[in-house]
C-alpha cells in the first residue's frame, strides 16, 4: 500500500458490498478489504430458491471470486471510531480510512410458543437471528443463508413424503414452498393475511398465484394465524449442513400448531416471516438507527468516515431489500469514494421492481413482476387486461399522464416498456401499445 492509497474497510461479503469492492478494486488510490463471516465462497442470494428446488448446483449461485480483498469467515465483533479500526473475532483490527456497513438483513423469527426452550436466552418475541446463540428445534429453518439453504435441501430429500409447512406467505415463503414442492415435499404454507405476496400483489394476482400454487401441490391456509410449534425429545445431530450441524438442539419439530386449534404435522418448518436490517454493530457505535442504518444522498451516517449500502442501509426513510436497489447504491458508493472534483453525484433512491418465476412438473411456468404502486389512490385510472384461458393478467395504475405502478402474472414480454416508461415517469402516449405483446418493440 502506498501512502496515497485511502483504506476502505467493507463489512459484509453479499451482493452489495462485493459490488462495492469490486468498483473500488478498479482504482489504484484504493485499498479495500472485506470482511464476511461466512465461509462459503459468496453467493448470490437471489438464487438460493432455485439452488433449494435443485434447479441450480451451489456453484451456480456463485459471486465473482473477489481475491485476497476478502477476510472470509471472519466476524467483526465491534467498530472503534476514535481509532477508526474494526475489531474482529480472531483477535485482529482493521484500521480504515473510510468504513462501509453492508451487513444485510436477518430473518426474522416470530414469537410462537415452542421456538426456544423455556428459560432461554431473552427476547424470543419477533427476534432476529442476529448475535443469538439460540437453538431451533430441529427441523425448523430460517431461509436466508446458503447453509439454511444446504440444510433444507437435506431435510427435503431425506425421504418420501416429508411433510413441510412454510409459516410465511411473502415472497420468501411463496418461493421456499415452491422449491420444496419441486424437491417432492408435502407442502403446507400458512400465511396470517388475507392473501399470497399482499405486499406485491392485487387481489387478482394473488388469486392466480394461489391457484398456480394449488396446482403444484400445495397446500394454503390464508387468513391463519399460527400459535407454536410441537416438539419431542430428540438427542441426534442436526439435520444438514452448517454450523451447528451435529450439535443437536435435544427437541425436533413435530407439528405446527394454529391459532384455531388445528394441528399440521410436519417434519420440516421453514420460517418465512420477513428480514430485520442488521443494525447491531451500528448501534453498538452509537450511529443513528431507526429501521436501518440512517444514511443521506452520499450513504454517509452521522459519522461521515462511515457509510452503509444494501439491506441494512435507510434512505429517505425507506429501506429496500432488493438486490437492486443494494447494487445501485454499491454503485454510487464507489463513484462517491473515488471521484474528483467535480464531484459525482449523489444517491437519490431507487425504483426497484420485483420478479419471480414459477415453475414446476407439469402446470407450466407461472412468471410474475411488480413494480411501484400497485394500490390506486383516490382519482387514479386503473387498466387490466387478463385472459383466463391463458392464466395471464396485467394491471397497471396511472396517476395523470404517468405510470405509477403495476403488476404482470404469466406474460412479461411488456415489461420491459412498462418499467421504462414508470422509471423514467414518461407522459403516457399510448398505454395499450404499453399492455400488449408488441409493447416493447
Amino acid at each position: 500500500m502506498t501512502s496515497e492509497q485511502q483504506r476502505v474497510v467493507v463489512i459484509g461479503g453479499g451482493l452489495a458490498g462485493l459490488r462495492l469492492a469490486q468498483r473500488l478494486g478498479a482504482s489504484p488510490a484504493v485499498r479495500v478489504t472485506v470482511i464476511g463471516e461466512e465461509r462459503h465462497v459468496p453467493y448470490n442470494r437471489v438464487l438460493l430458491a432455485e439452488v433449494l428446488a435443485g434447479r441450480y448446483a451451489p456453484e451456480v449461485a456463485a459471486l465473482p471470486d473477489p481475491g485476497p480483498a476478502l477476510r472470509r469467515g471472519v466476524r467483526a465483533v465491534r467498530i472503534d471510531r476514535a481509532a477508526r479500526t474494526v475489531q474482529c473475532d480472531d483477535g485482529t483490527a482493521e484500521p480504515y480510512d473510510a468504513l462501509v456497513l453492508a451487513t444485510g438483513s436477518n430473518a426474522v423469527l416470530p414469537p410462537l410458543r415452542g421456538l426456544f426452550e423455556p428459560g432461554g436466552p431473552a427476547g424470543a418475541g419477533a427476534a432476529s437471528r442476529e448475535g443469538q446463540g439460540r437453538e431451533l428445534p430441529d427441523g425448523v429453518h430460517a431461509f436466508r443463508t446458503m447453509d439454511d439453504c444446504l440444510a433444507l435441501s437435506a431435510a427435503a430429500t431425506a425421504g418420501p413424503g416429508v411433510r413441510a409447512v412454510v409459516i410465511g406467505g411473502g415472497l420468501l415463503g411463496v418461493s421456499a414452498a415452491r422449491a420444496l414442492a419441486e424437491r417432492g415435499a408435502q407442502v403446507v404454507l400458512a400465511q396470517q393475511g388475507e392473501r399470497l405476496m399482499e405486499r406485491q400483489l392485487d387481489a387478482e394476482a394473488s388469486a392466480l398465484l394461489h391457484a398456480h400454487l394449488t396446482a403444484l401441490g400445495i397446500e394454503i391456509h390464508t387468513e391463519c394465524r399460527v400459535r407454536g410449534l410441537s416438539t419431542s425429545p430428540h438427542p441426534g445431530p442436526v439435520d444438514g449442513p452448517g454450523p451447528a450441524a451435529g450439535a443437536g438442539s435435544g427437541r425436533r419439530v413435530t407439528a405446527v400448531e394454529l391459532a384455531d386449534g388445528y394441528r399440521l404435522d410436519a417434519d420440516l418448518v421453514v420460517l418465512a416471516c420477513g428480514v430485520r436490517p442488521r443494525t447491531g454493530l451500528a448501534r453498538a457505535a452509537g450511529l443513528t438507527v431507526r429501521t436501518g442504518i440512517v444514511v443521506d444522498d452520499r450513504l454517509r451516517t452521522d459519522d461521515p468516515r462511515i457509510h452503509a449500502v444494501g439491506d441494512c442501509a435507510e434512505h429517505a426513510g425507506r429501506v429496500y431489500g432488493l438486490a437492486g436497489a443494494a447494487l445501485e447504491q454499491a454503485d454510487s458508493l464507489a463513484a462517491l469514494l473515488t471521484s474528483t472534483a467535480p464531484p459525482a453525484p449523489g444517491y437519490t433512491g431507487t425504483r426497484a421492481l420485483t420478479r419471480l418465476t414459477l415453475a414446476a412438473g407439469g402446470t407450466g411456468p407461472l412468471d410474475l413482476a411488480a413494480f411501484g404502486e400497485t394500490t390506486p389512490l383516490p382519482g387514479d385510472d386503473v387498466v387490466r387486461l387478463s385472459d383466463a384461458t391463458r392464466r395471464t393478467y396485467r394491471k397497471v395504475v396511472v396517476r395523470g399522464d404517468r405510470l405509477v405502478g403495476g403488476v404482470l402474472l404469466g406474460e412479461l414480454s411488456s415489461v420491459g416498456a412498462l418499467a421504462r416508461s414508470w422509471e423514467d415517469e414518461e407522459v403516457l402516449t399510448d398505454l395499450f401499445h404499453l399492455l400488449t405483446d408488441d409493447g416493447g418493440s
